[in-house]
């Protein structure tokens, strides 16, 4: 188990499991849940067919006769072939709502904020379901027993009709709790809400400890190693596979980007302490590199959303300060969960508890510069967010300890001044700049 210990704290022993890598791709893919439905239509298409031959079979051992059975025969073929014709029509409509949604969210919030959709279990649950049930009812077509004869007959879709039934009646269910979740995305604040809470719960798992009270050897005269891999962003880093691979050589493996920089052939990835570099392509196989950022272990990319959505809401072709100022709530959240954490490269330990990775993070200034700086000069003009934005400030000075202040004590004055650039009158320039946790009312 890895784990991230405080300096002057040798007491506290802080505990940290890293996630999955797999687990989150997976979560970022859209074909892992249906593959996984269609596979189980499958064996239960295979099951129910087993079924509806030995209802036959023990109906004739005890009747003599499949009479009874043959009753159903119509009905449930009918059932059957009405629902594999109609199901891929209606998964069709189902989806066409997801690309309107996706193109009316990239358009009004942010290309960033697509991944939410992407993401979203109930969407995987829906399509997944819609496309099992098709598979379903067309691969028991297959196993129809033609015979009307109830002495010969071998198979009487009984099983196989009910299943149908309770598979619609299941994507119908899940298809009205699908609608309502795109309604509800298509909303800003549900939107902004659901960003919030995954930065919420990417502090709350990925915690910054102060430095350890014997640091490894300085970064700079250590051996560094090229990325070899290809170009984009670093998602994340598989911190578990690294901690055993500079365990094996007996290294201290220093990170030198952070996790979301974008980073080609021939970029610095790593800097080694210790005896004799891992091959670079063993370090390659532990980096996630694509062509977008993930939440994973991205402790900016939530500030980055949100930013996002507020300056794309103070653009002239939308100009909403109330979305901004939403926006604004979130970070004054997330800001406030941050002013007592202490920033430092993070420390993961092997289980002997020898330091073996180093991972760099955003500092402080980082990330009052990223909460700020952009919305400060977009919405300067905008009395609503800059009230908004003095109450934010105000509110983080009076929590955070004295050796941060300075960051957001220039963050206060860029403010006024930027306010004061666009308003000339003494009234209006007061206005603007008096506190309110609603922007205006």
């Amino acid at each position: 188990m890895n784990e991230r210990r405080p300096s002057g704290r040798q007491a506290t022993r802080i505990r940290y499991r890293p996630m999955s890598p797999l687990r989150e791709h997976l979560r970022e893919s859209f074909w892992f849940a249906p593959l996984l439905t269609c596979l189980t239509a499958v064996a239960l298409a295979g099951l129910t067919a087993w079924l509806d031959e030995l209802s036959v079979s023990v109906t004739v051992e005890q009747t003599g006769s499949a009479t009874e059975l043959m009753r159903f025969t119509g009905a449930a073929k009918s059932v059957v072939s009405t629902v594999s014709s109609a199901m891929l029509t209606f998964i069709g409509v189902v989806f066409s709502i997801s690309l309107v949604a996706l193109q009316m969210a990239a358009s009004q919030f942010s290309p960033r904020v697509l991944r939410l959709y992407v993401r979203s279990r109930l969407t995987k649950a829906t399509f997944s379901v819609c496309l099992a049930t098709f598979l379903f009812a067309l691969l028991v077509q297959l196993s129809y027993d033609d015979s009307t004869d109830p002495a010969t007959v071998t198979s009487v879709p009984v099983f196989s009709g009910l299943v149908a039934v309770l598979l619609v009646m299941l994507s119908l269910g899940l298809f009205v709790l699908y609608v309502q979740s795109m309604m509800r995305l298509l909303r800003v604040q549900y939107v902004i809400d659901r960003v919030a809470n995954e930065s919420v719960a990417v502090i709350s798992l990925f915690r910054l400890l102060p430095p350890d009270r014997e640091p490894p050897a300085a970064p700079e005269n250590l051996l560094t190693l090229l990325h070899e891999g290809r170009s984009g962003v670093l998602r994340d880093v598989n911190i578990r596979r690294l901690v055993r691979l500079a365990r094996k050589h007996d290294v201290v493996l220093h990170l030198v980007p952070r996790i979301g920089d974008f980073i080609t052939p021939g970029t610095p990835i790593v800097r080694v302490a210790g005896g004799a570099p891992p091959r670079p392509w063993r370090i390659a196989s532990a980096l996630n590199v694509g062509v977008d950022r993930t939440m994973h272990q991205d402790l900016s990319f939530g500030f980055r959303q949100l930013v996002d959505i507020a300056i794309r809401a103070l653009s002239p072709a939308v100009n909403d300060p109330t979305t901004a100022v939403q926006a604004v709530d979130r970070i004054h959240q997330l800001l406030g969960l941050l002013v007592h954490e202490s920033f430092g490269d993070v420390r993961f330990r092997d289980r002997d508890g020898v330091v073996r990775l180093v991972e760099p993070v955003p500092d402080w200034e980082c990330v009052v510069d990223l909460a700020f700086t952009e919305i400060r000069i977009c919405g300067a003009g905008q009395p609503q967010v800059t009230r908004r934005l003095a109450a934010t400030l105000d509110d983080l000075l009076r929590i955070t300890p004295e050796e941060r202040r300075p960051q957001l004590l220039a963050q206060r004055s860029l403010l006024e001044r930027a306010v004061a650039a666009q308003a000339a009158d003494p009234e209006n320039l007061a206005f603007a700049l008096l506190p309110d946790r609603q922007g205006i009312g």
